[in-house]
């Protein structure tokens, strides 16, 4: 695949275990790297897919250059591309720029587009995660990567579609004006929940804060958000429709 680069960073994809009949495998475009689980091997269509993805979002971001920039919320008309008006429609209730919902965007483009060739596809970008299944899943909430996951979500086999997106002010490199540890969003779409998270771990600076991140998290619900965790230091805090489980 040309372009391509391999990250060596994501240590906890080790944690992914396909189940009987799946594949897992990376593809990784400029600075797009996903880990895609799927009934077959489709890395090469992803690929092409996603480079074609990108260049809309490249292409638009080269003449509107306040879309990639803006750390609130931007205005795009009806002639952009699908995924840039998504982008944007997902930032606005959120309060955030639109790329707050990369990630999530291209996750559930790529889980869209090839759901006819794989039942089962879960698309993971860099913590933000699109899930179609017929059975059910268990995501790591991984709040600490020295020590991994403890904590994970159980989504039940009728549930999928399912987003879950995360943000944190401690790991990785994505702008975040918090500093909370995790702040994981569950919903239906994914650009959303990207977005959600991310303006959710921005309002996440002390322990304090904890109340007034789940008391915003209810607000977005009327937007779409189903469920948050949130994490800082040792204190936890959920809300919405999440079911957690202890991980081996």
């Amino acid at each position: 695949m040309a372009g391509k680069h391999l990250s060596a960073e994501r240590g906890y994809r080790r944690m992914v275990h396909p189940r009987d009949g799946e594949v897992r495998f990376q593809v990784a475009v400029e600075q797009t790297d996903l880990l895609v689980v799927a009934e077959l091997d489709l890395r090469e269509e992803i690929a092409a897919y996603v480079s074609k993805v990108r260049g809309e979002i490249k292409n638009w971001i080269m003449f509107h250059p306040e879309f990639a920039e803006s750390l609130v919320p931007v205005e795009v008309p009806d002639s952009a591309p699908d995924i840039v008006q998504a982008m944007a429609a997902a930032a606005r209730p959120c309060g955030v720029g639109p790329m707050a919902a990369v990630a999530g965007a291209v996750a559930q483009a790529v889980a869209e587009e090839f759901g006819t060739r794989s039942r089962n596809l879960l698309v993971e970008n860099g913590g933000d995660t699109y899930l179609r299944s017929t059975r059910e899943r268990v995501v790591a909430l991984l709040a600490d990567p020295e020590s991994g996951a403890s904590v994970g979500l159980r989504i039940e086999a009728d549930a999928f579609p399912v987003a879950l997106c995360a943000s944190s002010g401690t790991i990785g490199h994505s702008l975040s004006l918090g500093s909370g540890d995790l702040v994981a969003v569950r919903a239906k779409d994914a650009r959303f929940a990207d977005a959600a998270a991310t303006a959710l771990c921005n309002m996440l600076g002390s322990e304090k804060d904890m109340d007034r991140v789940l008391k915003r998290a209810r607000e977005l619900a009327n937007h779409g958000l189903d469920g948050v965790f949130a994490q800082y230091d040792a204190k936890v805090a959920a809300w919405g429709d999440l079911e957690l489980v202890a991980l081996d």
